[in-house]
């Protein structure tokens, strides 16, 4: 497993060391113990450069994937599952939208970007929506029990996994 990691984006400290290990932590559970990774950090001005040119909305996001197991370049390196590009701002803007701190925010993203590179596409279905759903959930409080992102008191609660 290798994980590349780049933080391009100056506003917020960040602990590479341990976002390294959690994502680690994230492919194994996924099962993705042979790929190859990478992740760069950036502010909203680069992503919304990225989601203009490769997705054509002219506007800052959370999160993108750019899938390498798929199309035509997928035959080039089998173990080379893609790269997210995450806006550090956007994650900590929209933490409170989701009740969440701003590392689980972040973590948060990194895990949908990581499971939209697993095949995972909540745009697809509504019943690929709720276990993209269900199995972010699930990572990220795996993730908060070996990682603690926040006081122990304050875990996500439990989901019933997904329905239909």
């Amino acid at each position: 497993m290798k994980i590349w990691i780049r933080n391009q984006q100056k506003r917020y400290p960040l602990d590479l060391r341990r976002i390294r290990k959690m994502v680690r932590r994230i492919l194994i559970d996924l099962g993705l113990c042979d790929v190859e990774l990478g992740i760069l950090f950036v502010d909203d001005p680069a992503i919304q450069e990225l989601n203009r040119r490769f997705l054509r909305r002219n506007r800052p996001t959370n999160v993108i994937a750019f899938p390498m197991q798929e199309g035509e370049f997928s035959v080039l390196d089998p173990y080379l599952l893609g790269d997210i590009v995450v806006s550090v701002e956007t994650a900590y803007r929209e933490a409170k939208d989701f009740c969440l701190s701003r590392a689980e925010a972040l973590t948060l993203f990194m895990i949908h970007g990581i499971l939209h590179l697993a095949g995972y596409d909540h745009e697809k279905s509504k019943k690929m929506a709720r276990e993209m759903e269900f199995k972010e959930n699930e990572l990220l409080r795996m993730v908060q029990r070996e990682f603690p992102l926040r006081s122990p008191k304050k875990v996500l609660p439990r989901d019933n996994g997904p329905t239909g």
